[in-house]
């Protein structure tokens, strides 16, 4: 019995870290598919800034999934620096959820 106490939260662990990869993989197929990419990287800042960046600055903000939410949807400028953000008003409303909530789980 005390091997499984002892086994369980490993596995756990596992299953944890299984998981978010599985949902940083989703997260980034979908970027891709709409085009995310071209502008941002996960890790480095390229046009616009490094998700991780926004996931950071954007931490215990409330109110911070709607703001990134139209600010995907109808674009941002002076946020990030010089270059605006354009308007990805052709992404689909659940795949903009999806990607900012993923966002935001970066630090």
């Amino acid at each position: 019995m005390k091997k499984t106490l002892i086994f369980l939260p490993a596995a756990l662990l596992l299953a944890t870290g299984f998981a978010q990869a599985a949902d940083e993989a989703a997260a980034l197929a979908l970027a891709k598919k709409n085009g995310c990419l071209a502008c941002h990287d996960l890790n480095k800042k390229l046009v616009g800034p490094a998700w991780k960046e926004v996931g950071k600055k954007y931490a215990g903000v409330a109110g911070a999934e709607e703001k990134l939410l139209l600010s995907v949807k109808k674009g941002s400028k002076d946020v990030w620096g010089p270059i605006p953000m354009p308007p990805n008003a052709t992404v689909k409303d659940a795949d903009m959820k999806t990607l900012v909530q993923f966002v935001l789980t970066l630090k």
